[in-house]
């Protein structure tokens, strides 16, 4: 199903040419209307006759995360305050906040490329959705509201926590998708497994899952753990929320809302765009949005693109699952570790849930790599020689993927805390000077 077929199967060139004019109009707003943009062109020497084709974007300097704590927090408006009709900002937890404004035109496209998820997932309007993500600032709660409510479905706005009601609730509606993160959606099919309710008597088919890292091996511990299709909704605070990008029901790469946000793939040491179909860190570019333009945003998230046209008969552009962040990549004994690899490996490896705990250290000018797992109820046993085994087993496994060996330390089953938002799984404990 395809919520907006003008836009989501426009031909290649049709698509260059209205992101061309798109990215001329948005490079007016800045110019014009931000004094932090219009400084920064003019120390790059660009004007906004520069900007002819969608071609030309390398010519516009970068944004980062740092610019709007800079400006914190509306120093980036190109809109009038008076235009402004919502806030919403980062979830993170440390430092200023991202802050970012959405004029009601930045609203209605927001539901837009949402309903364009949704539809992408195979929801409708005869669909009850229970959305799981957090309201308020976090954008992941009204933002995959309003999708729902766009496509003409029905919303149970639960937000996180409260998982007992969460059950309640997900049963005796009926919903057939449920909308949160990935970690949070397997504390929920733990939860489903000791519940009063059977697994039979839930009608959920759909998972939405989006606002944190996960691998294809987590994916499948959903579907299995859930008996749902999981799928990846992509979004990000600075660019728009829930809904810059979607999988179809063919899960091979995230359809990019490419009309709306144009992406590119760069080298993160040189800033130098990469060749078609290279990895690098993901950079986009708003072509629409009024309140709060990013112009050569940042990611940080580590991907490809594939241009090919997918079998679902759209001819958007589509993302490869994220590998990881720039900044989540870990350096230890010089040798480069993402999450998402150790993730993978524990997944894939029976006898251990998928929850994980890694701890970084130096001691004695030695990096210190300690990773703390769950072993699954029927392996867990007081035999320490089948649990030496365990370690051996996993601590092999994952040396042969991430090229260093870990200390495993195994834990009982539900010991490690559970994420009813973002996941957190690494502490770094090292200090560099």
């Amino acid at each position: 199903m395809i919520w907006n077929e003008t836009a989501e199967c426009m031909d290649r060139e049709e698509m260059r040419k209205l992101q061309s004019e798109r990215l001329r109009n948005v490079v007016d707003r800045v110019y014009y209307n931000c004094e932090p943009y219009r400084k920064r062109m003019q120390e790059a020497g660009v004007m906004p006759g520069d900007i002819q084709t969608i071609d030309d974007i390398v010519k516009l300097p970068f944004t980062s995360k740092k610019d709007l704590r800079d400006y914190y927090p509306f120093g980036l408006l190109s809109s009038p305050m008076s235009e402004i009709v919502r806030v919403h900002a980062s979830s993170g937890t440390t430092g200023k906040p991202i802050v970012v404004g959405y004029t009601r035109n930045d609203l209605n496209i927001w539901k837009e490329v949402g309903a364009r998820c949704l539809t992408a997932f195979g929801l409708g309007k005869n669909d009850v959705v229970q959305v799981s993500y957090g309201y308020g600032l976090f954008t992941g709660g009204l933002g995959a509201h309003g999708a729902v409510e766009t496509i003409g479905g029905t919303v149970i706005p639960m937000s996180a926590g409260n998982t007992e009601k969460q059950l309640l609730m997900m049963h005796d509606l009926g919903a057939k998708a449920l909308a949160c993160t990935p970690s949070y959606a397997l504390y929920l099919a733990e939860s489903m497994e000791k519940s009063e309710f059977p697994r039979d008597e839930f009608q959920l088919k759909v998972g939405i899952f989006g606002a944190e890292p996960w691998t294809e091996q987590m994916r499948q511990e959903i579907e299995h753990k859930m008996g749902i299709k999981a799928c990846d909704i992509y979004g990000l605070t600075e660019i728009m929320g829930p809904g810059v990008g979607h999988e179809c029901q063919f899960q091979c790469g995230t359809h990019l809302c490419e009309d709306h946000f144009f992406p590119e793939i760069i080298d993160p040491e040189t800033g130098i765009p990469v060749a078609p179909g290279e990895k690098g860190e993901l950079v986009f570019t708003t072509l629409t949005k009024e309140g709060i333009p990013m112009i050569r945003f940042r990611t940080r998230d580590l991907t490809h693109l594939i241009y090919d046209k997918c079998e679902c008969g759209r001819t958007s552009v589509r993302m490869a699952k994220i590998m990881g962040r720039c900044d989540d990549m870990l350096i230890i004994r010089g040798v480069n570790v993402f999450p998402s690899q150790i993730e993978a490996v524990i997944c894939e490896t029976e006898e251990f849930e998928p929850h994980f705990f890694i701890t970084v250290d130096r001691v004695n000018n030695t990096d210190v790599f300690e990773i703390q797992v769950e072993v699954k109820e029927q392996y867990y046993t007081d035999d320490i020689s089948g649990m030496l085994n365990l370690q051996k087993k996993l601590a092999h496994k994952i040396q042969s993927v991430v090229g260093i060996q870990p200390t495993i330390r195994l834990v009982e089953p539900r010991s490690l805390e559970r994420s009813q938002g973002k996941a957190k799984r690494v502490l770094d404990k090292r200090v560099f000077k």
